[in-house]
């Protein structure tokens, strides 16, 4: 053979050689070394189903569950496997038209982030009767649309709604927050100690492989399960909540707008903390949970917002014992101290504030004052305070006694176990001198010293100055859960804050503690709050009766008082403080202060007497809601009917604020012109906020 010849030969044996080396060494990549083909032939033959964990349980001081788990189901897609399927038919067992599939299939793509291969929740918390017809029919769809078991919250009390809170699906935001630790269809805490206690009461997921056949049917475990990963439940809280206490309240803010909150001043356990208006927490949970949010989303009347810790509301005459004790420990009065109250304060000479009383005797000395609620006396006092020379000005006097009411916890969040808590309001220096450009005095603000002009506080907030005042001088961080069952050094960040105790005002002497409080059982025994009486139980207490004003129409119109009552008892071995608010109900002792009696008897006797039983009829069947509440729903739901009509064109939510037929006699309300006979169109106008119009055109058909 010539010498190219058997060149080019060993060429070419060299080229199938090398391809052969590399057809070898590629399948010794894909078939050892890569695991890609392997998890491809893995997810045709084997299907990964999540096992959703039983979320912990929560009790009452009494070992109660308050919140419990049951057993439903929601309906999962993968879109990849959805491939020769009757649709008509699963259309038909859901009762939605092809539209409605197309679309849900479409937003479970979108929720998984574009992947059509992972499975994602199609409908969620499926009802009884649908469960059932998908269970005897799911084998005719493939293993693309299967059940999952979900562990659902059930309240079995219908009570203490937002304590308890509520869970729901996680959404993007709430997956990023975490890391990717939550995946599309868990479920997370969204408000409530469910929300604050996440990390203990969720649990972790587990997961269960099964096999699947050639129409992708899932036919049994694999392996028998040796792989499978148990889902391990949530654990328990045990809390301070007294539920027979909380149902009590309850049914006594049934149509109230306001917040009750309890506590135990040795140990800062909360045992009763309502808002109102309230509902039943189950109607957040189960197949109507979305339907029944919208719902309490658009009333204007807030039942989702949780007043007792967020609403914030003037003290009025609730913060008099308050003042006191600042004053005392000042050194600016004594026990001893009175004023001669004409029936107004003209201290400042202008008459304001007014009193109910006249007549020096009612203020002669600090007891009095208290027991009769002498608005002049704490207007004098709180000038006294902050004028205090010692201070060089009104302004250094002025932040002194702002750091006395942050100690008593107005001012400044708590730090309770639930989220959302608002600071309330005690002013800035900073905000008087924007307002007034730097030139005030104690005559500007006078009326703080009797619990209004900007100060605010939380129903919580002032229950907590009770325990303040009935420990004299500390207290302990306000809070709902007392142990978690199983408690490790972890669980040290959610607990170690509420085992500390806050000598915050215990420098104050006793003798200044002891003046307040025997003023305020004065209150009960002989003052304005002689319908907090107990038979054989000495309960402190002092009423508030705070104005109130609102912007509605672009007018400022004034709306009855609310109601304010806050107490603590037994005097000498108090084991529980009340603060209770009542919005636009009228005088404390009305309203508050009943409901405040009725809370004290039913937990320290564990029993009502007859006169309470009455009361508990007559208020609960009270109806106070504000009557302006009426006007500001037909407000927003006229706004939102219009927004509406705007996007989609969409009349049938407009028609109900349209107040002219459609016809050929229709008139321009504002020029009283009539439509011309021969028009090819119609004008209606339709009422938006009830004085503006918008005119609307619709063309006559030929």
């Amino acid at each position: 053979m010539p010498v190219f010849n058997q060149s080019r030969s060993r060429i070419i044996r060299l080229i199938f050689l090398a391809t052969f080396l590399v057809i070898i060494a590629q399948l010794f990549k894909l078939q050892v070394i890569s695991s890609k083909y392997k998890k491809l032939a893995d997810e045709n033959a084997i299907f990964a189903k999540r096992v959703y964990p039983s979320r912990g349980i929560i009790f009452d001081r009494k070992n109660r569950a308050v919140l419990n788990n049951t057993l439903m189901f929601d309906l999962m897609v993968t879109p990849a496997q959805l491939k020769n399927i009757d649709t008509l038919y699963f259309c038909q067992l859901m009762e939605i038209d092809t539209s409605e599939f197309k679309k849900r299939i479409d937003q479970v793509i979108i929720k998984n982030g574009g992947s059509k291969v992972r499975p994602g929740v199609f409908e969620e918390l499926l009802t009884p009767q649908k469960y059932a017809r998908l269970e005897e029919n799911i084998w005719r769809f493939g293993s693309g649309i299967f059940l999952q078991e979900r562990p659902v919250r059930v309240y079995p009390y219908n009570a203490a709604a937002h304590i308890l809170g509520y869970v729901n699906e996680v959404d993007t935001s709430i997956i990023n927050r975490s890391g990717g630790f939550y995946e599309p269809g868990d479920y997370a805490g969204r408000t409530g100690l469910e929300q604050y206690y996440e990390k203990v009461l969720m649990g972790q997921r587990g997961v269960e492989y099964w096999i699947k056949d050639n129409k992708n049917r899932l036919v049994g475990q694999y392996q028998d399960g040796a792989f499978d990963t148990a889902a391990i439940a949530g654990r328990g809280l045990r809390t301070y909540i007294d539920i027979d206490l909380q149902q009590l309240a309850e049914k006594l803010m049934t149509n109230k707008v306001g917040g009750i909150v309890a506590i135990d001043p040795k140990t800062g356990g909360i045992l009763t903390m309502v808002s109102g208006p309230n509902f039943n927490p189950n109607e957040l949970t189960g197949p109507n949970k979305q339907k029944n949010y919208s719902r309490m989303v658009l009333d204007v009347a807030g039942p989702l917002l949780n007043r007792a810790i967020a609403g914030r509301y003037e003290p009025g005459s609730t913060f008099k014992p308050l003042g006191a004790l600042v004053a005392l420990d000042e050194g600016v009065i004594t026990p001893s101290y009175g004023y001669p109250c004409p029936g107004r304060y003209y201290g400042c000479g202008i008459g304001k504030p007014a009193c109910t009383h006249s007549g020096g005797g009612h203020a002669a000395n600090l007891r009095l004052s208290i027991a009769n609620s002498c608005n002049s006396y704490y207007a004098h006092v709180y000038r006294l305070t902050v004028d205090n020379p010692k201070f060089g000005g009104v302004k250094n006097g002025y932040m002194k006694w702002k750091e006395y009411l942050n100690a008593f916890g107005l001012g400044t969040r708590l730090g309770l176990d639930l989220p959302n808590e608002s600071r309330g309001n005690i002013p800035d220096t900073s905000e008087y001198n924007r307002e007034y450009r730097g030139s005030w005095n104690s005559c500007t603000n006078l009326t703080l010293g009797i619990g209004q002009d900007k100060m605010q506080a939380t129903p919580l907030q002032l229950a907590n100055a009770m325990c303040i005042l009935a420990n004299k001088g500390y207290y302990y961080t306000p809070h709902f859960v007392r142990k978690i069952d199983d408690e490790t050094e972890e669980d040290s960040v959610f607990m170690n804050k509420f085992r500390v105790k806050h000598e915050v005002l215990t420098h104050i002497p006793d003798t200044a503690y002891r003046a307040v409080i025997e003023g305020m059982s004065d209150v009960v025994k002989y003052g304005t709050a002689r319908i907090a009486q107990i038979p054989g139980i000495e309960v402190c207490a002092k009423t508030g009766t705070a104005e109130v004003y609102t912007i509605l129409d672009n007018r400022r119109i004034k709306l009855p008082n609310n109601s304010m009552f806050v107490c603590f008892a037994p005097k000498d071995d108090p084991k529980i403080a009340i603060a209770v608010c009542v919005q636009n109900a009228g005088f404390g002792a009305t309203w508050a202060g009943p409901i405040a009696r009725i809370l004290i008897e039913k937990y320290l006797n564990d029993t009502l007497q007859d006169k309470s039983k009455a009361d508990v009829e007559r208020i609960s069947n009270a109806n106070l809601m504000p009557a302006y509440f009426k006007r500001l729903q037909y407000k927003q739901d006229s706004i939102r009917a219009y927004q509406w009509f705007q996007m989609t064109k969409d009349s049938s939510y407009i028609e109900k604020y349209t107040f002219l037929k459609w016809d050929l006699n229709t008139t321009n309300p504002h020029k009283n012109k009539p439509v011309p006979a021969k028009a090819r169109t119609i004008t209606d106008w339709v009422l938006i906020d009830d004085n503006k119009l918008k005119k609307r055109k619709t063309i006559l058909p030929s």
